[in-house]
């Protein structure tokens, strides 16, 4: 997956959630008013993470999570909260940067601004891609 359409493809994405988005997913992710339907959509994503965090367990000490396409980081931030070593990537920097002031002092996050399926990343037990698979092809 390293052709230019896909660096290209990849490039959109990070001018998208940098500048464009940015905004957006900053006031959706916090704890600031929004519309009804965005409070609709904040409500589902507080549901699903809620889901894909009971599927990792209460305890995860002593497992490595890669939160794939982090965004803000509230994933990556309950998923060390309970104990995990986290590595929080996202394409766009200004949404990784947000995550990284957001999360208390002291957690086990590395944050990162790259490509998920960079394999220098490492092994991981678990890796949660929530808004992320979206934007890759099946192949």
């Amino acid at each position: 997956m390293t052709s230019a359409s896909y660096h290209q493809f990849r490039g959109n994405l990070e001018t998208y959630f940098d500048r464009t988005a940015q905004r957006a997913w900053e006031q959706l992710t916090s704890d600031a008013p929004v519309s009804g339907i965005r409070a609709t959509v904040r409500a589902g994503r507080t549901k699903m993470r809620g889901t894909l965090l009971d599927w990792l367990g209460e305890d995860l000490r002593g497992r490595r999570v890669l939160d794939a396409g982090c965004g803000t980081g509230a994933l990556a931030i309950e998923a060390a909260l309970r104990g995990a070593e986290v590595v929080a990537i996202d394409v766009a920097g200004s949404l990784v940067a947000i995550g990284r002031d957001r999360a208390p002092n002291g957690l086990a996050i590395d944050w990162r601004v790259g490509d998920m399926l960079d394999p220098a990343l490492g092994r991981f037990d678990h890796v949660v891609a929530m808004d992320s698979l979206i934007h890759y092809p099946a192949v």
